[in-house]
């Protein structure tokens, strides 16, 4: 970061020197100390390499620099280069050389320590030296990233005063252990805004350890590797090797059709397709059985390699026939052994948890800033702005504020973020119209480089300019390790966080995710509660989001005002039924309607995709609401609410376990495949996504007290439970995707009752005497949804008319809608259409008919005949209609099959089939009346008209 602020620096170092003090000294005070200072480059080691190298510009900067490896303090980048240590007593007559920094206490280990060829002399058990090479200024060198220049050897203790060499490699090196006074993610205590955001871990103490435990150094493939006190034989194989080996195959899969050992394989462009079809060719070619899990937990090739020779112990690279040449062989590398035994509550792997440690202190390094100005902002940067919930918001900005939105779009230049951000609001039904693109700027860049991707030039134009920073990309993978996603989810957030605290003081408002809670057994979530444990979260996207969130709580102590928002499952629109394929949510509720199945859950938090937005924009252009945490999780669903939903549209679903549900849902896609749902099952498929899900599913009711409040104050809608109704045109959508299937007509009725007619029909045009007809019809109605949409009842049953066939003909196809075209009134305004039918009939020879019949309202008195009479015509197929009448359902048997007589889909209880038949009753009687009172209302307004003499067009009435 090129403005450290100096007063934090100090106060760094000062915390350093006493924390070293505090973890034994010996007794000395801080002038024994200082007296103690000398050189220490050993005469046999070359000089280290000068103070002045540069160092990270940025705190995102560093850790990319470093790769996976930890900071070692939160000062790091400002120590300075000096060569001297201080000599510290070990338990028997060995000494330690530690660096000292300028103001004679400790010096913290730079972040990284390409060209260090020094060593520091580490105490052993008796007497014994441990070397570890030193970096430029005289503190513990990190390996480099690509393993170059590494030739110097650590010596390990034995049990006394022995030592062990161990060649520093390109593939492992020597790097600084990591802190030792830190508090562990696996502490009982939770993580709060006083502790955890404010307490970044004490310097490496490296003397604290005498031979007899593990001494943790950093894995260059992703994670902290220990070393045994005395380590037995291992494997050697040159994981380099492998590791261009399994880049070049994994080059095939990308757009670019390369990656670096060192580069993420999705970030670089690969899907979970792409991941396993890698997958299957590694075995097949390479004989390499690699689970598809730890590919997606970490997919740099490097760290693939190493996982692998690690877990089979192989002596022989195998040789596979590649498309690229191999890179010259190197030495050798060495397997370190991982521990077997974790604590009983632990998920997390351990190399992330020491990653996530250490992205937490990057947040100590940003520069401390004043109070931003309370007004509505006017310039507001904007990322995420293609995804789902970030199309939404810019347009919720656009239209309640005056705010110019610059959008960080992820493109190769200005033309192509234009088009992506287009095309992404058009996909969601937004519009894309030149108002909108008159006040936006889209800026091309990527949340996970260095200063956004931007030139200086400009990263200090908006420094200046910009008065509100919004942070809503994010990688959204449940499937993907911590590793994995890292750069776009924590080191974005941080890059962001440094933009607001550079130049004008600006507020940074960040969306979270309510999967910082996702710890099974955890009993609140409420908008004050504590945070989840860390180690507890297994998967990668929990991991990144409650690391971001918790690293931005540390960087409010540097005066930087951070609104945190947690949205829950982000459902579809109420309005357009946009939705996000790719949401945990919305993948489960496809999956509910399509298998008709539900899992036993306590509650869904989720919120329609317009509610999230439009109270994520309030909180934005309102600074009162600025610096607090806010859960956007909408009005829980029970499980009773959702079978009572589904049940309401139609789809009857049956409760089952968790486990059963799965198996039973993974065998119907394995047997039917879903190509918009293959997400979904990987994620049934992923031992690291079902923590996720059994995290969201038994996981207590999200309250949101602070953001009801808000939206009261803000004369906001309220929250909503997000019932059938609201997700109704989402559905509809889902359903013409592919994803889930609404009821049809040959499934299983919702609701359905009998109607006979009976009357006659005579040929058109003649006053021949009229034959009988009859009908005997079943209408039934598939689900409320088809009510609402359609206003349509299904009917099926046989018409019994000698004038047209001797034999019954059966109905193939009947429809009757209520009050079509919204009962527009026929022949002068007199007649009011109250229902419509339409038969496709079939007789014993196979010929085809068809009938259309309607009920019509008037303004008369027999309104009881009115809703039992159906004026009829039939013909033939393609023809016009060659018979015409009346029938009427007899008063006896109107009651008797069409109020008694109604029946519903046993599989609902009694209470759910009470329900559905006063739903029916309630829906149609209010149809009728309608329909009814039309006629009147009509015959009302001629009443009312005065005029006297009549138009030329006007009949009398």
């Amino acid at each position: 970061m090129r403005e450290v602020n100096e007063d934090a620096s100090a106060y760094a170092r000062q915390r350093a020197t006493a924390e070293a003090i505090e973890r034994g000294g010996g007794g000395l005070g801080v002038n024994d100390l200082l007296a103690k200072v000398a050189p220490t480059a050993p005469p046999d080691q070359p000089p280290a390499a000068p103070s002045g190298a540069r160092r990270p510009d940025t705190a995102a900067e560093a850790a990319r620099t470093a790769g996976s490896g930890p900071v070692a303090g939160p000062s790091s980048a400002t120590g300075s280069g000096a060569g001297a240590a201080v000599l510290r007593p070990t338990g028997s007559g060995g000494g330690t050389q530690w660096p000292a920094g300028p103001d004679g206490g400790f010096a913290e280990p730079p972040l990284t320590g390409a060209g260090a060829d020094a060593a520091v002399q580490l105490p052993t058990g008796s007497g014994g030296g441990t070397q570890w090479p030193a970096g430029p200024d005289g503190g513990f060198a990190e390996p480099p990233s690509t393993g170059s220049e590494a030739d110097a050897t650590v010596q390990l203790p034995t049990g006394s005063g022995g030592g062990t060499q161990w060649p520093a490699d390109s593939d492992v090196g020597s790097a600084a252990p990591p802190p030792s006074g830190s508090r562990t993610a696996s502490s009982d205590a939770r993580p709060t805004r006083s502790d955890t955001a404010s307490a970044p871990p004490p310097p490496t103490d490296p003397a604290a350890y005498t031979g007899g435990g593990t001494l943790p150094i950093q894995d260059t493939g992703g994670g902290t590797l220990p070393i045994q006190g005395t380590p037995g034989p291992l494997p050697t194989q040159n994981a380099e090797d492998l590791a261009a080996v399994i880049a070049a195959m994994a080059g095939r899969h990308l757009p670019e059709g390369h990656l670096s050992p060192d580069a993420d394989f999705f970030d670089a462009g690969g899907s979970s397709v792409n991941a396993v079809e890698l997958v299957a060719e590694l075995e097949d070619e390479l004989g390499m059985e690699l689970d598809l899990d730890e590919v997606f937990a970490d997919a740099r090739p490097r760290s693939l390699a190493r996982r692998w020779l690690q877990t089979t112990g192989a002596t022989a690279l195998p040789a596979p026939p590649l498309r690229t040449p191999l890179p010259p062989p190197t030495a050798p590398a060495i397997v370190l052994p991982r521990p077997h035994a974790a604590a009983p509550h632990t998920t997390a792997r351990r190399e992330d948890l020491d990653q996530i440690l250490a992205d937490l202190a990057l947040a100590d390094r940003l520069p401390f800033t004043g109070s931003p100005e309370p007004l509505p902002p006017r310039r507001i940067l904007l990322t995420g702005a293609t995804g789902f919930l970030g199309s939404h918001m810019l347009l919720d900005l656009l239209r309640h504020s005056d705010a110019q939105v610059y959008c960080l779009v992820r493109a190769s230049d200005q033309a192509a973020a234009v088009t992506r951000l287009g095309e992404a609001l058009r996909s969601y039904e937004l519009p894309w119209s030149s108002e909108v693109r008159r006040r936006i700027t889209v800026l091309p860049g990527d949340i996970r480089r260095p200063h956004l991707g931007l030139s200086d030039d400009l990263w200090h134009r908006l420094a200046h300019e910009l008065d509100s920073v919004v942070g809503v990309a994010a990688a959204v993978d449940f499937l993907r390790g911590y590793p994995s996603l890292r750069s776009s989810n924590v080191l974005g957030a941080l890059t962001l966080a440094e933009l607001a605290a550079t130049g004008r003081p600006k507020p940074l408002h960040h969306i979270s995710s309510i999967a910082v809670f996702n710890e099974v057994g955890i009993t609140s979530m409420g908008e004050e509660d504590p945070l989840a444990h860390v180690d507890r979260l297994i998967a990668g996207y929990d991991q990144t989001k409650w690391a971001a969130e918790v690293a931005l709580r540390r960087a409010r102590d540097h005066g930087l005002v951070v609104t945190a928002l947690r949205p829950g499952g982000i459902g579809g629109h109420t309005k357009t039924g946009a939705y996000n394929p790719q949401d945990l949510s919305s993948g489960l509720i496809s999956a509910f309607g399509r298998f008709r199945t539900v899992p036993a859950f306590r509650y869904l938090n989720a919120a329609p995709v317009d509610w999230v937005s439009r109270t994520a924009v309030g909180v934005i252009c309102e600074p009162d609401a600025w610096g607090f945490d806010y859960n956007l999780t909408g009005v829980p669903n029970t499980l009773d609410d959702v079978v009572r939903d589904m049940a309401l549209g139609g789809m009857h679903v049956r409760v089952q376990d968790w486990d059963e549900w799965r198996a039973d849902a993974l065998a119907r896609l394995e047997a039917d495949p879903v190509p918009e749902l293959t997400f979904l099952a990987r994620v049934l498929q992923s031992p690291t996504a079902l923590k996720l899900c059994e995290a969201t599913l038994k996981g207590p009711a999200a309250t949101m007290d602070r953001t009801a409040a808000l939206t009261e104050a803000l004369g906001l809608a309220p929250a909503a439970r997000y019932d059938a109704r609201a997700q109704l045109r989402t559905f509809e959508k889902l359903a013409h995707d592919g994803l889930a299937r609404l009821p049809h007509k040959d499934d299983q009725p919702y609701l359905w009752f009998s109607e006979t007619t009976e009357g006659g029909v005579r040929p058109i045009g003649t006053a021949a005497p009229a034959s009988p007809c009859a009908t005997d019809l079943t209408l039934s109605i598939a689900s409320m949804h088809q009510l609402v949409t359609e206003r349509r009842v299904d009917a099926r049953g046989e018409l019994r008319c000698p004038a047209v066939h001797p034999d019954p003909l059966t109905v193939e196809r009947g429809d009757v809608w209520i009050r079509p075209e919204e009962g527009i009134p026929q022949q002068h305004g007199l007649r009011h259409q109250l229902l419509c039918y339409r038969l496709q009939l079939r007789d014993a020879d196979g010929g085809r008919w068809w009938l259309e019949g309607r009920k019509y309202a008037r303004a008369r008195r027999d309104l009881w005949r009115q809703t039992r009479a159906l004026s009829i015509e039939i013909g033939r197929a393609g023809e016009v209609a060659s018979l015409a009448g009346e029938v009427v359902v007899p008063a006896d048997s109107y009651v008797r099959d069409q109020i008694d007589g109604i029946k519903v889909d046993p599989r609902l209880t009694s209470q759910e089939k009470r329900a559905a038949k006063l739903t029916w009753l309630a829906w149609f009687g209010l149809e009728m009346g309608r329909g009814l009172l039309g006629p009147f209302a009509r015959a009302a307004a001629d009443l009312l008209d005065l005029r006297r003499p009549q138009t030329s067009t006007e009949h009398n009435r």
